[in-house]
């Protein structure tokens, strides 16, 4: 009988485990809900080749807490690469680079109340527009 209750706790220890790593790592873009933008755009966006969505510029947001996962399934780049690429874009062309914040909750809140804004996060919330 406890070898049985054993396997069955096994069993649904390994099965909680396996779907928490199935989510894990998820990189959802989105953006304010009265952004127009595709998911095809995030690249160009996030790079500063793209800095307005028709007559609305774009305020890019950076997700210190999720950066190096949305670099490397996203942007298909590391944080080095990234960061060169827009301390050339600062002195080249005068951009700056795309605001961090520490984490999903204040990136969201940021997006939800500005309108061009658009970042990334760990699940995808409410109340704004999921682009990719």
């Amino acid at each position: 009988m406890k070898s049985l209750m054993f396997k069955a706790c096994s069993a649904a220890i390994l099965l909680l485990l396996a779907s928490q790593g199935a989510s894990a790592g998820e990189v959802v873009v989105i953006s304010n809900s009265g952004l127009a933008i595709s998911a095809d755009e995030v690249r160009d966006i996030f790079l500063g080749e793209k800095q307005f969505a028709g007559s609305t510029k774009l305020d890019v947001i950076d997700n210190a807490a999720l950066q190096d996962e949305f670099l490397s399934k996203v942007m298909h780049m590391d944080a080095p690469k990234y960061h060169s690429v827009w301390t050339k874009k600062s002195f080249r062309d005068g951009l700056t680079p795309p605001a961090v914040k520490s984490g999903d909750a204040e990136v969201i809140e940021y997006i939800k109340r500005t309108t061009g804004a658009i970042g990334y996060v760990s699940t995808a919330p409410a109340g704004v527009k999921i682009v990719k």
